[in-house]
């Protein structure tokens, strides 16, 4: 049987994230579901995995059901499949943020990036005057990234904030298109940009993940493979699952 994985995230005023944590887990639970959701006052994130009739119940209580009230009303998520469950066990874990970067002036819910979808990714990182930057951690960047990206070499998102201030400067890099896994830490690092006073921030709306399911292998941009946190580590063209590799995993848990 193949497992639906579902990867998602919104930032959305919870002040009672804390209360939402049990409900949450005990539906979850109720369903049969793995995986890990963070909860913080600023949003949710996480990834799961189920049957699909499972994934997609779940997936209509976020968007529509009573526990969130409609506050997830405009929610990313992605689907793709697994041949084993790739997740060990459930976790609902309470955080100050849902993606980390310390940066309280950074808050997506008052100002973002521009969301560049996939379809006019190629075009956007292929202008002459366009930075491209690769927020994701240096072993993710190892194992695939865009054409000509920017590694910040960075061991955890929280030190993207320290590559900006040593190696960004708003007057010369005028044009910044960004990337990451699904989306997430791209809206955090667009806001933290903003704040700073970089004019044109862009960012791959969906992520590497959307990249990799809508754009054809033959038009793509993108090289090597992208790395996923969950069992299967790493995703090709199409989301294809491209098997285990436990050292590699177990050496990127610093994300």
């Amino acid at each position: 049987m193949n497992f639906k994985v579902a990867a998602f995230y919104q930032f959305a005023a919870l002040p009672d994230y804390r209360e939402l944590r049990e409900p949450l887990r005990a539906f979850c639970a109720g369903l049969s579901l793995k995986g890990s959701v963070l909860l913080a006052q600023e949003g949710i994130n996480g990834t799961i995995a189920g049957t699909p009739e499972a994934i997609d119940a779940f997936s209509h209580e976020l968007a529509h059901g009573a526990l969130f009230g409609g506050r997830l009303d405009n929610l990313e998520l992605k689907f793709s499949t697994a041949e084993a469950m790739p997740f060990g066990r459930l976790k609902v874990r309470l955080k100050k943020e849902i993606v980390t970067l310390g940066d309280a002036a950074a808050d997506p819910t008052r100002q973002v990036g521009t969301y560049v979808d996939a379809s006019e990714w190629n075009a956007l990182i292929a202008a002459p005057d366009t930075l491209v930057l690769d927020t994701r951690n240096a072993f993710e960047v190892a194992m695939g990234t865009f054409e000509g990206a920017v590694d910040p070499d960075i061991k955890s998102f929280g030190q993207f904030k320290d590559f900006v201030s040593r190696h960004l400067d708003p007057a010369k890099h005028r044009k910044i298109a960004m990337f990451c896994t699904g989306g997430i830490r791209c809206e955090k690092a667009s806001a933290h940009l903003l704040a700073r006073g970089f004019a044109e921030v862009y960012h791959l709306k969906g992520g590497i993940l959307k990249y990799l399911e809508a754009v054809p292998e033959a038009q793509s941009r993108w090289r090597g493979e992208c790395f996923v946190f969950d069992e299967r580590v790493a995703l090709g063209h199409g989301l294809k699952e491209l098997g285990l590799r436990e050292r590699e995993l177990d050496a990127a848990r610093d994300e």
